[in-house]
């Protein structure tokens, strides 16, 4: 954008925003701003946004730039708005309105809220709900446009993973977190010998309760002079953000269980592991074979689950299941290996897949069960507890390492986009 046609703009949208005072001697008539591709950036639509972007910013306290500057950036955006929906569009993104509906009531709910309650609270605002939902739909649009292309430029490999986790950044990343709540008993430290066994009995004998199902708070909260404990909810915390007092104890704690009282300069501690985070992750994980027959045109549904309930006869008279598979399996990823899913872990399966292979012991095969895929047979060949803990740590590492690719790769696309679309500032 040069010099003057910047001037332009801005002498128009001025004009705009001032329309209000002077509507008594003049019409405005709306105007074209910009030209972005195959679209146009109305003068309306810049007033509206630049109202709503000096709205947020009077809401937030902060001191607002000057009005070119703000206008100047305002354009740019709707700018790039522009092209990335238009991008949207041709790549036939869409956005249903059950997906939006599902959006716009976890809006309502974050902000406690029902969906009436939430519409309500926008018009006493002055803001149309309707066009809150539209506003919304366009955004949902642009941040899939976005994902699909940036994700596609992010390349992070197994060696970035390991030298990130072999960092202090990734080794506190990677770390557990801990929730503990905490009550100290205090104690001078020229407590008598008696006074000392006294506060303990009285410590142990909360612990006693506690470790007998009765709430941590509710049990410390019930002391009272000279024995009224101190202390509260340490919140989640890293293992090297612990006070050294709790560190030593965290990691050898489960959720829900309560430490030996700790004895300190303070007096005696009572250490509660309320939650926790990225620890020791063991997974039940079932090596299971299967079989599917999808319905089509020409095998009904019932067809289907006949054909697999034959699969399944044959097998029990001893056929070999692999073999079957092989023949009749209608899965591409699986028939080849005999319809071998590997060690399948819980979530990784549909709902009615996970439950027949629940319920179905080692060397078994399942009756016929229905999915969203088809009619299936199963065989369950195994069951372990896998530690997946390193697994779930270099996850983690990933996907930060993603995060932190991604905001570069996509101011990057930005520029990139913008200076590939034709753009007429009138």
């Amino acid at each position: 954008m040069t010099f003057k046609q910047l001037g332009t703009v801005l002498l128009l949208v001025g004009a705009v925003l001032a329309a209000p005072a002077i509507h008594a001697q003049t019409q405005i008539i709306d105007q074209v701003v910009a030209i972005v591709d195959d679209d146009v950036i109305m003068a309306s639509e810049l007033r509206e946004r630049v109202a709503a972007v000096q709205e947020t910013i009077k809401a937030r306290g902060v001191t607002a730039p000057p009005e070119d500057e703000l206008i100047r950036e305002t354009l740019d955006r709707l700018i790039l708005e522009s092209i990335q929906l238009q991008k949207g569009t041709r790549v036939g993104v869409r956005i249903s309105d059950e997906q939006l509906n599902g959006a716009v009531e976890r809006i309502a709910a974050q902000n406690r809220m029902s969906i009436d309650e939430f519409r309500r609270a926008l018009e006493s605002q002055g803001q149309s709900y309707a066009q809150m939902r539209e506003q919304l739909r366009k955004e949902m649009i642009i941040q899939r446009v976005q994902a699909g292309n940036v994700n596609q430029r992010i390349q992070i490999t197994e060696q970035e993973v390991e030298n990130f986790v072999s960092t202090q950044e990734g080794q506190k990343l990677t770390q557990p977190e801990y929730r503990i709540l905490h009550a100290l008993l205090p104690l001078s430290p020229d407590a008598s010998e008696s006074e000392v066994n006294a506060a303990e009995a009285h410590v142990n004998k909360m612990l006693r309760r506690i470790r007998g199902g009765e709430p941590f708070e509710a049990v410390v909260s019930t002391s009272r002079p000279p024995y009224a404990f101190s202390g509260g909810d340490l919140g989640w915390r890293k293992l090297d953000d612990l006070p050294s007092l709790f560190s030593d104890v965290a990691p050898a704690l489960k959720k829900g269980e309560t430490a030996e009282p700790i004895r300190s300069d303070s007096g005696f501690h009572l250490v509660y592991m309320a939650d926790t985070s990225g620890g020791e992750r063991m997974i039940a994980q079932t090596k299971v074979r299967h079989i599917l027959v999808k319905p089509s045109e020409i095998m009904t549904d019932e067809e289907a689950r006949e054909l697999t309930q034959q699969l399944r006869n044959r097998v029990l008279n001893g056929e070999d299941f692999a073999e079957l598979a092989r023949e009749y399996s209608e899965d591409i990823g699986s028939a080849a290996e005999g319809g071998d899913l590997g060690w399948a872990s819980p979530g990784q399966m549909v709902p009615e897949f996970e439950q027949a292979m629940a319920a179905t012991d080692i060397g078994e095969v399942s009756q016929p069960v229905r999915s969203q895929f088809g009619w299936h047979i199963l065989q369950v060949e195994g069951r372990r507890d896998q530690d997946m803990t390193n697994d779930a740590a270099r996850a983690k590492a990933m996907n930060y390492l993603h995060d932190r690719k991604y905001q570069e790769e996509l101011d990057a696309w930005l520029r990139q986009i913008r200076d590939e679309a034709f753009v007429d500032i009138k």
